[in-house]
């Protein structure tokens, strides 16, 4: 069902800002008016004279302490000054000058001002022939020289590795893809990785909960031996509790030498190896057989669990079925803006004082005192300026509406709990009537085993997304650059994802003299612009942390499969 919420009036009032001072709020006495008698002059002359010699001796030591001191009290207003330029950010901000272009959330003022225009353009909608022309099938190439198999073969098995996942699902699922690389490169068992609790994730599931453990295992069989839990012996040495067994603390993006020199002896000398935390503890860039195991496992071996691939498919059929009128096709968009995401991000948006209040207590809540410490400066007109904010479903709406969807558009929306919902979504239920999100597709029985489990949840996003058309990024992060990693790999590198120049974004949403005409024109350009960016990069010859295997797909994880029907 679509969703539905009450509009609220426009709210006009800028993002607030504090400036309140640290001092006194009473002004200083004025200095005495200087005196100008005569016999005050003669007296002052006198006594001069009297005590010439002796300030003679004392000012030559004097006047070097004196310049001395000027020179300080030259440079130190000038240090303090550059400490504010650096705190707070621009200098038109000290001044009291116009916000700098992009620093301040206006674009609720912006939508307001254009919305007739909007409201009355749904004339260009964008043609169906560009945007809905991948199809949910294609046919994958063979690997002509696939290697990944052949590199491990031993007499046996150098030992067990344990690994501890954290983070949401996809980081997790990069924890994974990496075990089961190292496993291989060490020539050890892999017990199935752990999943640790964090207190921001809030998420107790185990690896069977979300992923489907027998795949996982027949899938790596002939490349890594993959057991659900230690053997009985080893278990007895360490009193029956994993935990009990040493933690090998890894190096982040840990080369294969290091494993290779740090980490094998010691697989070795004790018959098992537990790495935890195992996030980001293995380097992009590996020989082609390390890189052939992440491709097998991300692209082929991990596989979600029944439950929530039988649900997931449900929420696809029912998201086609509530897009007849583009021919069963949407628009997903990634929307990161969670409370706890826009508490993270430090930015301000139209909530002024009151929001404020509310994202501070999110922090110390969720981080406890990281935001609170001195070498902590929070600046959210340069985080905006920078392109690091969120954007809020107003803004997602307009851009696309600017870039010419219609109202008629079927948008589904993978989120967590949206902040302050109601107040948030209004405007892109005015642009876009007909969104969806997992909470309107599915029942509440439906949904009642996932609702405490934040990473189930992501994983019915994560699906409902890979199956649209056109998927929307707004935020970074492991999520959308995992699912454009794997649409790429499904489509064969055709897959429309449109990822918004927010840098651009900020500056065009603050302009209060921008035309509806002109706007349409800028998202016009930067679709064209998304469109190049998404194209496949056939190989990635530089591999590092921002064109990863899992976002850019090399020729060796696209032809893992022969047919892949969603």
């Amino acid at each position: 069902m679509t969703m539905k919420t009450k509009s609220h009036a426009h709210n006009g009032n800028g993002s607030a800002s504090d400036n309140s001072g640290g001092g006194s709020s009473s002004p200083s006495p004025p200095p005495s008016p200087p005196r100008h008698s005569s016999l005050s002059y003669c007296r002052r002359r006198v006594r001069s004279k009297a005590h010439y010699a002796q300030s003679l001796k004392e000012s030559f030591g004097g006047g070097i302490l004196l310049r001395r001191n000027l020179r300080y009290l030259l440079v130190l207003p000038m240090l303090y000054l550059s400490g504010l330029l650096m705190c707070v950010g621009p200098f038109s901000a000290i001044v009291g000058g116009p916000a700098p272009p992009g620093s301040v959330y206006r674009s609720h003022e912006m939508f307001w001002r254009l919305w007739r225009d909007v409201e009355a353009d749904n004339s260009s909608a964008v043609e169906l022939s560009s945007v809905w022309k991948y199809k949910r099938l294609k046919e994958q190439r063979p690997c002509p020289n696939s290697t990944a198999g052949r590199q491990f073969e031993s007499s046996g098995p150098s030992g067990y590795l344990i690994v501890e996942a954290n983070g949401g699902l996809n980081q997790q699922r990069s924890a994974i893809c990496n075990a089961v690389a190292v496993a291989g490169l060490l020539n050890a068992i892999l017990v199935i990785p752990r999943f640790d609790f964090h207190r921001v994730w809030r998420d107790s599931s185990d690896f069977g909960d979300i992923y489907d453990e027998e795949h996982f295992v027949a899938t790596l069989e002939d490349y890594v031996k993959v057991v659900k839990k230690l053997p009985d012996l080893l278990m007895e040495r360490y009193e029956h509790n994993i935990t009990n067994v040493p933690t090998f603390h890894v190096e982040a993006w840990a080369s294969i030498s290091y494993y290779l020199g740090e980490v094998y002896p010691v697989l070795q000398k004790q018959g098992v190896i537990r790495i935890a935390p195992f996030a980001n503890r293995l380097a992009m860039n590996v020989p082609p057989h390390v890189q052939s195991l992440r491709c097998l496992t991300n692209y082929e071996a991990l596989r979600f669990s029944s439950p929530i691939s039988t649900l997931a498919n449900k929420l696809v059929d029912r998201m086609i079925a509530k897009s007849l009128r583009a021919g069963g096709k949407y628009v997903s968009v990634h929307l990161r803006f969670e409370e706890d995401m826009v508490a993270f991000s430090c930015c301000v948006y139209d909530g002024g004082k009151a929001e404020q209040i509310e994202m501070d207590l999110v922090r110390e809540k969720g981080w406890r005192g990281k935001f609170k410490r001195k070498d902590r400066i929070i600046k959210p007109a340069l985080n905006r300026i920078n392109g690091k904010c969120p954007l809020s479903p107003l803004e997602v709406g307009m851009m696309l509406r600017g870039m010419g969807f219609g109202n008629d558009t079927s948008i589904y929306l993978a989120s967590g709990k949206i902040y302050q919902s109601q107040r948030h979504l209004a405007p892109l239920l005015k642009m876009f009537p007909h969104v969806h999100t997992k909470e309107s597709l599915a029942t509440p029985e439906e949904l009642a085993p996932f609702k405490d489990y934040s990473s189930r949840l992501a994983a019915l996003d994560y699906t409902v997304c890979l199956s649209s058309e056109v998927f929307v990024t707004t935020q970074g992060g492991n999520f959308p650059h995992f699912l454009m990693g794997q649409r790429r790999f499904l489509y064969d590198g055709h897959a429309k994802t449109i990822m918004p120049d927010k840098q651009k974004l900020v500056v065009l949403f603050q302009d209060m003299d921008l035309s509806w005409q002109a706007f349409k024109d800028q998202m016009k350009e930067m679709l064209s612009e998304s469109d190049r960016k998404g194209m496949m990069v056939p190989r990635v010859r530089k591999i590092n942390r921002k064109t990863s295997v899992y976002t850019y797909p090399l020729p060796e994880c696209r032809c893992l499969q022969k047919t892949i029907r969603l």
